[in-house]
Formats: structure tokens, sequence, C-alpha cells
């Protein structure tokens, strides 16, 4: 297999990886205030994602799967909200362990990395249309 065959598929494997990873960011961030439903329930919990590296025995090359999705096991914070349904008898609530910044820092960074998996994507085809104008012209 060729070099520009290995680069599309170790590129489109980060391409997977992260729209993954911006999956699990963006459920953080849609749930960052879902409280439980009864008083002292738990709320939602941070997901987390890690990544391993594995050989395609075709080209050789390191490509990216998603490791594992887990939950963070980090405390959940308490706030005083004694309206709220899920407050207990004096009136605080346990919140989500997502901390909104960390996300957005996170999504920030997965959609850099998506951009230049797709920048390899786009150069390697431009150098196949360029390798096929070549032998045309011969």
């Amino acid at each position: 297999m060729d070099a520009l065959t290995a680069a599309l598929k170790v590129a489109a494997s980060g391409l997977g990886a992260q729209s993954e990873r911006l999956r699990v960011v963006s459920e953080n961030l849609a749930n960052a205030q879902s409280t439980g439903n009864t008083p002292g329930a738990d709320p939602y919990r941070r997901k987390t994602i890690t990544f391993q590296s594995e050989v395609d025995r075709a080209t050789g090359g390191s490509l990216v799967e998603v490791g594992a999705i887990s939950r963070d096991p980090s405390d959940f914070p308490i706030e005083f909200q004694p309206g709220n349904e899920a407050a207990d008898d004096k009136g605080y609530v346990k919140m989500p362990n997502v901390n909104t910044l960390v996300e957005m820092a996170d999504m920030s960074e997965a959609n850099r990395s998506y951009e230049a998996n797709l920048q390899v994507i786009k150069q390697a085809r431009d150098l196949i249309s360029m390798t096929i104008d070549l032998m045309r012209n011969q």
C-alpha cells in the first residue's frame, strides 16, 4: 500500500476519534445543569474519553481508536437551591461534575485536531490528483 493511502487511513481514524470526542463533550455541556429527579439523587456524571493506538496491519501505520468512554469519578459540587425538586431537607442540590470551561477547552482542542486531520486528507487528495494528471500527460 502506498504512503498516500496510509496517510489517508491515519487521518481518517483521527477524524473518527475526534468526532466521537466532540460528541462526548457536547453531551457533557448539554447536561451541565442536569440534576437528579428526587431529593438526594445523583445528577448527570461527566463522561471522559480515552484513545489508544492501534497498528494497521495493511499499512503498518498507527491508527487512533477510542479506547473507552467512562464516567468521571470526581465529587459532585453542592449548591443551595431550596426550590429545586432535587434539593435535600436542608435545601442543597448535588450538581453535575461538569466544568464548562474545561469542556469548552476540550471542544476547542478536539475541533483543531479534527481540522488538522481534515487538512491532511485534503493534501493527500491533491497529491493523488496531481499524480494522476502527471500520468495522463505522459
